[in-house]
């Protein structure tokens, strides 16, 4: 552990904003060149590998992790590359489905030394960019799949030439850095796109698509859009997942009662913007069969979104961290847990300090007239003790302004804010925790602590590398 663990602090002793609250959004912060230098001292390692280059406000995560799944089901050689992580730095970049070992990293490192202390202020992110590119090209991937950190055009993944490149669902996150308006955002989103390079887009509101199709316009990119190339029909559902059918615009593409095991809604947009990528590799002769396609999707695995730790009470673990994405969450509950039956919601929630909090508490606050589900019956407010962390003092007078007559109670962690949760509620009675993937990284932890079972064997839970409390023998949750 002490080498690997040299390795993290070696990363993230350069500058860090995935832990800074504020920071100058600028080409001059953001300087690709960076990038450039050090790929350039490694040999150009990204162009040793196809990609495929998603970007996006949500989704893009889930979007990413299909791909890859369906293209190492086809029999590719994969590479992933996401952000933030869960539990463990390992989970940012994976081969064929597989955590990164420790082993490997701290090996990596050490040849990549040279090449990252030879650019002047290079940042942690960029650091971690290069070593995946670096690690794919050294594992001989036949495709990696790109998830973009911040933004798109400024941030160090787009330095690639992609196959395709993507665009998931956008809305207002990163404010400050990105724009106040969605026009601005979908411009940084839309920096990804390439001349020649096929565009997927999944649905937008009407300010962001008019951006993209700008954009594509003027780089010659064709674009594919869900929801009129590419639509989806919903088929059934359980609490495991649900199946949909996908089609094309002329019927003459069907995939009819496909499996995926992600709950909600938003969900389906997102299978059909990763089946939309697939047709696109598949035009370019990457060979993907309909069974393996279906296989991939089945097996695709995405944890802490909308994700079931227990049943009796209900307990879901939601990343959403905007006011968009908790708007899908309430409806992702509505939909699953409806009411009646009587059943009680208890919100444990915790976020960041340069989110849309307000947007976020409203959303669960306020009775909501289009899906009809009540208001949270409790509030507990916590924090994960990550450094960009909200107040949880701070978010009680916020609830309180919002719903005066909420129940609302502060726990200084996570620990404490399951305990009382679980102690309020009934057997049929719901508990979500919300606000941010810190959060819910935490809360993973916490339950698998005591409860196991509740997780496949190779869950990432079980390598977690987050400080936090312990849950004592003695304690029951």
């Amino acid at each position: 552990m002490g080498y690997y663990q040299d390795a993290l602090e070696y990363i993230f002793g350069y500058v860090n904003y995935e832990k800074k609250a504020r920071y100058p959004y600028d080409a001059a912060t953001f300087d690709l060149s960076r990038m450039e230098q050090v790929l350039e001292r490694l040999g150009r390692p990204h162009d040793r590998f196809r990609c495929v280059h998603i970007a996006g406000t949500k989704g893009k995560g889930s979007t990413s992790a299909m791909v890859e799944s369906v293209l190492r089901t086809a029999g590719y050689k994969t590479g992933l590359y996401t952000s933030p992580h869960l539990h463990t730095f390992r989970e940012r970049i994976r081969v064929g489905g597989a955590l990164m070992t420790k082993a490997d990293l701290v090996a990596l490192l050490d040849r990549c030394k040279p090449a990252i202390e030879a650019v002047p202020d290079i940042t942690a992110f960029e650091v971690m960019t290069a070593l995946a590119f670096q690690y794919f090209a050294e594992q001989k991937v036949d495709w990696a799949v790109l998830e973009v950190g911040l933004g798109g055009r400024l941030d160090a993944t787009n330095v690639v030439h992609p196959a395709v490149c993507a665009i998931t669902s956008l809305s207002y996150d990163h404010v400050e850095l990105l724009g106040h308006t969605l026009s601005l955002i979908a411009f940084e989103k839309a920096g990804i796109i390439k001349p020649g390079v096929p565009v997927v887009s999944a649905p937008q509101e009407p300010e962001a698509m008019a951006v993209i199709h700008r954009v594509c316009a003027d780089t010659g990119a064709r674009l594919v859009t869900v929801g009129e190339a590419w639509r989806w029909e919903k088929d059934g559902a359980d609490l495991a997942g649900q199946t949909l059918t996908i089609r094309d615009r002329d019927n003459r593409q069907v995939y009819a009662d496909l499996r995926i095991p992600l709950l909600g809604r938003h969900q389906l947009d997102n299978t059909t913007t990763a089946v939309a990528i697939l047709e696109e590799l598949r035009n370019q002769g990457v060979v993907i069969s309909e069974a393996l396609l279906r296989r991939g999707l089945a097996n695709a695995r995405w944890p802490g979104r909308f994700e079931l730790l227990n049943r009796h009470p209900m307990l879901v673990v939601d990343s959403a961290h905007n006011e968009n994405s908790a708007q899908k969450l309430r409806a992702a509950l509505a939909e699953w847990f409806p009411r009646p039956p009587r059943r009680q919601l208890a919100l444990i929630f915790g976020a960041s300090s340069d989110k849309d909090i307000d947007g976020m508490l409203e959303t669960f606050l306020r009775p909501e007239a289009t899906t009809g589900y009540p208001a949270a019956d409790k509030v507990i407010v916590t924090t994960s003790g990550h450094p960009r962390s909200a107040d949880a003092a701070q978010l009680a007078d916020l609830v309180r302004s919002i719903n005066p007559n909420c129940p609302i109670s502060v726990q200084s962690n996570l620990r404490g804010a399951l305990m009382e949760a679980m102690a309020w509620a009934d057997p049929d009675d719901l508990i979500c925790v919300t606000g941010s993937i810190f959060v819910v990284a935490q809360a993973r932890r916490i339950w698998a602590g005591q409860h196991p079972e509740a997780f496949a064997p190779d869950d990432w839970v079980f390598h977690d590398e987050t400080a936090g409390e312990s849950v004592p023998d003695d304690v029951s949750l």
